[in-house]
């Protein structure tokens, strides 16, 4: 019955002595047994302290609550992940988070050479085909990985013009899609294409027809198709 009054007067936010008229319960009985209560979870938190401070420096900070709830639980001193969360906040004990893998989409550390950008101070597009922007990204995959995705964008348009997804991110995942949005569009001579200093974009400049640019990539060249 206690506890349903705790739960009453701390979730529903309703007054302890209205509870306890209606239920009929002596309210002297209810916050004896709140502080008994009370008294026994602190003084069951500093039985357990111990048992978390060990774990934690034994696995060099490298164990989390949930971690350190399950080795309690090996050990026979059962606790929930929340209490070994807040114990462990209390004590200022914070585990190592690792840092997440994520995969490099530009290589710019290559000897191929640069050209001008020539987007720099220059006016936005007035029409399609003017320039066409390109990077590549990557997609968390669920069993194997990461896959690679490269598109092509009309800067004028918005649209897509080109893309390729693949698990490589090899030369041809790039020349792919921009191969697929020439044949496409047909852009005329003086198209812009404009994409980072990526090693897989600068190879890429060479088989475009047009004037390129990687935020500086290489002069004209001609795409077979």
């Amino acid at each position: 019955m206690y506890a349903v009054i705790d739960q009453l007067s701390s979730e529903a936010g309703l007054r302890v002595t209205a509870v306890c008229e209606v239920l009929n319960v002596s309210r002297s009985g209810f916050y004896a047994w709140r502080d008994e209560r009370e008294t026994s979870r602190e003084r069951r938190d500093g039985e357990l302290m111990p048992f978390i401070q060990e774990i934690f420096w034994k696995h060099k900070r490298r164990y989390g609550a949930r971690r350190i709830a399950q080795e309690l639980l090996f050990q026979g001193e059962p606790c929930g992940v929340a209490r070994v969360a807040k114990l462990l906040k209390t004590q200022c004990l914070r585990a190592i988070q690792p840092k997440s893998f994520r995969p490099r989409t530009t290589e710019s550390r290559h000897t191929l050479g640069y050209s001008p950008n020539l987007l720099a101070g220059r006016a936005a597009a007035a029409r399609i085909n003017e320039v066409w922007v390109g990077d590549i990204t990557y997609i968390r995959l669920k069993r194997t990985g990461f896959g690679y995705l490269s598109v092509l964008m009309d800067l004028f348009s918005r649209r897509i013009v080109g893309w390729k997804f693949s698990e490589s991110m090899a030369e041809p995942l790039v020349l792919w899609s921009l191969r697929s949005a020439i044949r496409c569009r047909q852009p005329p001579a003086d198209l812009i294409h404009h994409t980072d200093r990526g090693g897989g974009h600068r190879r890429e400049a060479v088989v475009t027809r047009g004037r390129n640019t990687e935020e500086c990539c290489v002069g004209p060249g001609w795409l077979k198709v």
